[in-house]
């Protein structure tokens, strides 16, 4: 694909964003910004919180996860389609937010979700509930961003001679600016647009990929690609696999609980529909869909290995010194082998699911600075919105930093890079959340943030001096997606030791 097709893509898809912004930011509040006045159609917000969700790093990262490849070995069937087993965790996970979560915060007409930590046990704990989330927004949204970039830089901005650090730079000033004004009532808009472009790119990637291996002219596509050796979805026979069935069922079941239910950045979306009910139909068809929508992302993994396979194509990516199967999609739509329309759609398809989760981040980032730890909400009120344009810039700024920083670090596949790092950050959230659920006593508020912070350090250090076999106490056991089952259990068990019977 050219570089002039590349950059008038890229320029027309802004242009349309920024139409969407211009024209759902007039007259624009701070309930605008932060709640979209509580207007928004539950059928709009299902549709756009499927790429909110998905992101790039679905587009990517999961497609690139069915196998892996080694100098010795070659291609080698890996995690396949076990994901699923994970996704099938993710519907029951949204069933406990719609029918737990959501009521406690419409029964509270919460801007921002943590303010229940603050009535429930105090000041202390509403900070540290707040910082968690913020931590963890803000390093998510960078693995997001920086797989993105990435792919960019390999397919444009190297070849045109722009560094790695201007095409982050720009990256995130285009999302500013047009979620600078509108916010969350922009961002509901604009989420739908790309959802659709990401779901349509796929789909018909899925199609092209399809035929240019003949599969359609074989006994059924569905039986050619569960007999490709990249299929197998359910994992039974080891318990210490990491992929073990169990583990990722409970560990979707949690990690939606915590990245979705806990996460100020999709409740925003949730409580700027009109009332409970439409929330809870929002959550419970976008769950639905996203099943669905997961099992094509995995079937287009399936199919780009088989087209490796077959021509050798991504070989530039793979039988190098640390393969990198996550760029596998990159690689084949920009080699031009399956024609200009997969390269279009890949591209369209990479800045849907990119920005689609990237803008919402950056606004839910803004909401809960402004409302957590600068109290916007008792400013008056020609200083609020300075406070929110100022608070929106520092986290752009923030964002930046930290895609920069992590670039030199992560040669794990992103989407399990995202999923170990929300075992250490959601799960003492999850633990602090369901201790004021499920029980009626109090804490001691001011040994909250230290409880928090101490158990997914204990967590990590185990985690990490495990696999690299400094301490032997787990044996041959994998960790897996459970990781947020452990720091959520661990904190709820710490939690009670610095509780009191409720007065």
């Amino acid at each position: 694909m050219s570089v002039f097709l590349v950059f008038t893509i890229l320029i027309s898809y802004f242009i349309l964003l920024m139409m969407i912004s211009y024209f759902t930011s007039k007259s624009a509040s701070n309930d605008s910004f932060f709640n979209g006045d509580r207007k928004s159609p539950w059928y709009i917000v299902a549709f756009g919180m499927i790429g909110a969700s998905l992101s790039g790093i679905t587009f990517i990262s999961i497609p690139g996860s069915v196998a892996k490849y080694s100098a010795e070995y070659g291609l080698i069937p890996s995690d396949q389609f076990s994901y699923m087993q994970m996704v099938l965790g993710y519907f029951i996970g949204y069933l406990i937010v719609a029918y737990v979560l959501l009521p406690i915060y419409y029964r509270m007409e919460l801007t921002s979700i943590y303010s229940y930590l603050e009535e429930r046990f105090g000041y202390w704990s509403y900070k540290t509930g707040a910082s968690f989330f913020l931590l963890s927004r803000l390093i998510g949204a960078s693995i997001r961003l920086l797989l993105v970039s990435s792919v960019l830089q390999l397919i444009l901005f190297d070849e045109i001679g722009i560094p790695f650090e201007i095409t982050v730079i720009t990256s995130v000033l285009l999302i500013w600016i047009y979620t600078n004004k509108g916010g969350i009532k922009t961002i509901i808009w604009t989420d739908t647009l790309q959802t659709f472009f990401m779901l349509i790119s796929v789909i018909i990637t899925v199609w092209l990929i399809a035929d240019a291996l003949n599969l359609k002219e074989k006994e059924g596509f569905v039986n050619e690609i569960s007999q490709s050796g990249f299929s197998k979805i359910f994992y039974f026979e080891n318990w210490k696999q990491g992929n073990y069935f169990w583990k990722h069922f409970l560990g979707g079941i949690f990690i939606t609980i915590g990245m979705t239910g806990l996460d100020q950045d999709m409740m925003q979306k949730n409580l700027s529909c009109k009332n409970l009910k439409s929330a809870q139909l929002n959550m419970i068809s976008f769950a639905g869909v996203l099943v669905f929508v997961n099992l094509i992302f995995l079937v287009l993994g399936a199919l780009l290995f088989m087209y490796f396979q077959e021509t050798g194509i991504g070989s530039n990516i793979l039988k190098v010194d640390n393969p990198r199967t996550d760029l596998l999609f990159a690689e084949i739509s920009n080699n031009g082998s399956l024609g200009i329309l997969v390269s279009i759609l890949f591209l369209l398809g990479l800045i849907a699911a990119a920005y689609s989760s990237a803008d919402s981040a950056l606004t839910s980032l803004t909401t809960s600075f402004s409302v957590d730890f600068l109290n916007i909400e008792e400013k008056a009120e020609n200083k609020q919105k300075r406070i929110r344009k100022n608070t929106h810039l520092l986290m752009s700024f923030l964002l930046v930093s930290i895609i920069l920083i992590l670039r030199n670090f992560s040669d794990d596949s992103a989407i399990w890079m995202l999923i170990k790092l929300a075992g250490f950050t959601y799960g003492p959230l999850i633990g602090l959340f369901f201790f004021g659920i499920i029980t009626k006593r109090s804490l001691n508020d001011r040994l909250v943030p230290i409880v928090s912070a101490l158990v997914p350090i204990v967590v990590a250090s185990l985690w990490y001096l495990h696999g690299k076999g400094s301490i032997t106490w787990f044996g041959s056991y994998q960790f897996g997606a459970e990781l947020i089952i452990y720091n959520s259990l661990l904190s709820f068990l710490a939690l009670l030791l610095i509780s009191n019977s409720k007065s």
